[in-house]
């Protein structure tokens, strides 16, 4: 990946949207509680200031996911797809061209016309103007930002919290930093989230739609995914493979896997959790996570371990994919595991 830093501020950008009459906005394939929150936040922000929005999630979308969203308010990609007559285009919480692969086509169309909102450390070209800021522990601290000089209110006077700008920025909060778990939990993250709750987010109806609102089919896929547990380098990793056949057996689909890498980090043992899933019979997806050891040494860093794959993310918690049967990747996954802790974390 070439070298990926800002090339613009915050007013350029918002005096960009403002001048831009329709306006498209998209995210990372599969998108997470931060990805959806980005896009419905800024989508709402925009609308509040009577913009044509077109709103985009991309690939397979987990039921909980969609339960953020009003209905209509936003597509899926690429059942729909972007029109390339949009005056902007918006790219949230991802620089990477190998996580928009349905929209390769639409964005390269739009080269000149792309913004980025990003805190991750590697992407791609992709956008001119972008603001890139690894400091950040979510990709909404970025976006509130953005919405707070564009003079939006998170929450419109008289108006619930519920599906609003305060509601979406929270839920990326939340959800990337664990629940407020991870080390990127800062100061500046529990500043964020009291303005948020001091606006009526109920966190607990939030906690509930995300997180305890799966079907029974979830429970039986988590019985065949720790089946497959294994530890390695003398327990500091655990790591779960979930095949196809896993899936089809338990009723499930891959959208009921979420949140399954956390499980292993439950042990105490355990510095990094590994789950590999087969996508299809020669692609196969993998997540990282890791957390700091209680003797005090630093987490393991996935994002570094996931971009000798070609992938990225953060220090604790990071993906990639392989075009490899689930066997051969995880072959590569422990071949490379060898050099990881061997040397000093």
């Amino acid at each position: 990946m070439s070298r990926y830093a800002s090339t613009s501020d915050l007013s350029s950008i918002a005096a960009r949207l403002r001048s831009a009459a329709h306006i498209t906005i998209v995210t990372h394939a599969k998108p997470d509680g931060d990805a959806a929150g980005s896009v419905l936040a800024l989508a709402r922000a925009l609308r509040a200031i009577g913009k044509s929005v077109d709103a985009f999630f991309t690939g397979v979308v987990e039921a909980n996911i969609m339960a953020l969203a009003l209905p209509g308010e936003v597509l899926v990609a690429p059942a729909a797809m972007p029109s390339a007559t949009t005056d902007l285009v918006v790219l949230v919480d991802t620089g990477a061209w190998s996580q928009v692969e349905p929209l390769h086509d639409f964005l390269r169309a739009m080269a000149g016309r792309v913004i980025g909102l990003d805190h991750h450390a590697r992407g791609d070209e992709i956008a001119s103007d972008r603001i890139v800021d690894p400091s950040l522990a979510s990709a909404t601290q970025l976006v509130v930002k953005l919405v707070d000089e564009l003079g939006v209110p998170l929450v419109c006077p008289g108006a619930s919290a519920n599906f609003s700008i305060a509601e979406a920025v929270f839920t990326g909060l939340a959800t990337d930093t664990g629940w407020f778990r991870f080390q990127s939990a800062d100061a500046a993250v529990y500043a964020l989230a009291a303005r948020l709750l001091a606006l009526g987010v109920d966190k607990i109806a939030l906690y509930q739609r995300l997180e305890e609102n799966w079907p029974a089919t979830r429970l039986g896929m988590m019985a065949r995914a720790l089946s497959s547990l294994t530890f390695h380098q003398d327990g500091r990793v655990a790591m779960m493979c979930i095949s196809l056949n896993d899936i089809n057996a338990a009723g499930a689909s891959s959208t009921d896997l979420a949140g399954f890498v956390n499980i292993p980090l439950a042990i105490g043992s355990i510095g990094m959790s590994i789950v590999l899933t087969e996508a299809e019979s020669n692609l196969t997806r993998a997540s990282f996570r890791s957390k700091p050891s209680l003797s005090k040494l630093p987490p393991i860093d996935v994002n570094a371990f996931a971009a000798r794959f070609g992938g990225g993310g953060h220090v604790q918690a990071a993906g990639a994919k392989f075009r490899l049967p689930l066997d051969q990747a995880r072959l590569e996954v422990e071949r490379e595991l060898l050099t990881l802790c061997s040397a000093p974390q």
